[in-house]
């Protein structure tokens, strides 16, 4: 793992996305090449059109990593990977088009962009055929042992068997459990820890122990510590390898004493905000008549407004009202009790359903932003009835307050729609991961992928 701007980054993906942007390079210096031939044109020195190839190169990779083309279904199916290509060319063509519009100077022209799109993507599925194996082989992941081998132990073990996991496990050793994983090694029976941990070529020691009280083993840990291989606490671990904050196993110490939560925001929430009320009042004025015909749409097809307020909870808890399009009937809510949505809920009206999967919907929502109660990234905001409940239920949930709510977050591009506790609990681990590890690179990463789940909606209700 990589981590950039406090984000992990496998290095499966840093590879391919490394390879991808080279081909994206080639392609379009190939692509200029062949059209100055076919017409005859003097070519000039490579450094006169680099401007055009980086940004050729910038647009077409972001469009990638906006459609989910480095998540582990493009790493391991060869059919999704070549269908998220051929959807992040398009998308690539289409910002390349509004590049030309706005300064030709930086854009190809249409015919060396057809042909560097071609060759972009006969290039980008080549290097998955190509390096595909590779990729999603040993050889990049890293080896890890495991001490401890009881329940803790047992979910690295089924983490390492999920498509795109960034590690192997190299070896279990048991610290006492009653009833250890099988083939885990005793303690007792390895005379040096630090020796055993090299001969298996191991790169982290992660500690997985059921009970720590009185139980670290300090000296060992100590050794193997100076060998140079890395000492992880389990919670550390998860919070790397799955993006969000397992509740499971974290506890109030390790949230104090960890990385993260971070008070030294002034510039980056100072550029956060900015960008909240540039994108916002642009988003409102180029939406506008979007707006306006669903909600046209959304008056015809059922009797009430097409708009409708409902209170939510903001930053330091404090309430605020947030402005939809109407998706539901009416008569929703006729008891005044707020009710989870459910999947195919049949409270939600045909147009409802649509503007619900494209998110039309939340578009109202940019004038929150503008006032300064939400932000374009952060925790959806949940109603107060909802939270008492959860403030309840799940420890830390509180603490997810602590941030300013947004139209899309961490959470809303990496779990789906939830109606349940124990969906409030995933979506939980994840906010609770963008709280701690903020930064306006995480901001950029998730506005990205938003596109993703607009062009596939999974799980919106």
């Amino acid at each position: 793992m990589v981590r950039l701007f406090k984000h992990y980054v496998p290095n499966a993906v840093l590879v391919l996305a490394l390879l991808d942007i080279g081909v994206l390079a080639i392609a379009g210096e190939l692509g200029w090449l062949i059209r100055a031939w076919q017409i005859g044109m003097e070519v000039e020195p490579v450094l006169s059109r680099l401007p055009q190839i980086l940004v050729f190169a910038a647009s077409l990779e972001i469009a990638m990593v906006a459609v989910g083309g480095y998540g582990p279904d493009s790493l391991h199916s060869m059919r999704f990977a070549v269908a998220r290509v051929l959807v992040a060319v398009s998308l690539g063509v289409i910002v390349q088009s509004v590049i030309f519009f706005l300064v030709p100077g930086l854009a190809f022209w249409r015919s060396n962009l057809f042909v560097a799109m071609v060759l972009s993507v006969c290039g980008l599925v080549l290097v998955r055929l190509l390096f595909g194996r590779l990729i999603g082989s040993e050889r990049l992941k890293r080896r890890v042992v495991m001490l401890g081998a009881g329940n803790r132990a047992a979910r690295i073990v089924r983490l390492a068997e999920r498509p795109g996991a960034s590690y192997v496990v190299a070896g279990l050793i048991a610290m006492g459990e009653a009833e250890p994983i099988q083939d885990a090694v005793p303690r007792q029976a390895i005379p040096n820890l630090a020796q055993h941990v090299v001969d298996l070529n191991a790169t982290e020691v992660v500690m997985a122990l059921e009970e720590r009280r009185n139980a670290l083993p300090l000296k060992d840990l100590l050794r193997v510590k100076t060998t140079g291989v890395h000492v992880t606490e389990i919670s550390t671990f998860l919070e790397r390898e799955t993006g969000r904050i397992d509740l499971q196993s974290v506890n109030p110490s390790w949230l104090i004493f960890s990385d993260g939560f971070s008070s030294g925001r002034m510039i980056s929430s100072a550029v956060k905000r900015m960008f909240d009320v540039t994108a916002s009042l642009a988003l409102l004025l180029f939406a506008a008549p979007v707006i306006a015909l669903f909600a046209v749409l959304v008056k015809v097809e059922s009797a009430g407004p097409a708009f409708y307020r409902q209170r939510r909870v903001g930053l330091y808890n404090e309430p605020f009202e947030i402005l939809k399009l109407r998706s539901m009937r009416q008569d929703a809510e006729v008891a005044g009790k707020a009710v989870w949505a459910e999947k195919d809920d049949p409270r939600i009206t045909r147009i409802g359903r649509f503007i619900r999967k494209v998110r039309i919907d939340e578009l109202p929502q940019c004038w929150s932003v503008l006032k300064g109660e939400m932000s374009f990234v952060g925790p959806r905001p949940e109603r107060p009835q909802f939270v008492e409940d959860l403030e309840r239920e799940l420890p830390f949930y509180a603490e997810r307050h602590m941030v300013k709510p947004g139209i899309t977050g961490w959470a809303q591009i990496n779990y789906p729609y939830g109606a349940s506790i124990e969906d409030a609990r995933h979506k939980l681990e994840y906010d609770l991961y963008y709280a701690k590890n903020y930064s306006p690179f995480l901001d950029l990463l998730i506005l990205l992928q938003t596109l993703r789940v607009v062009l596939w909606p999974d799980g919106a209700r």
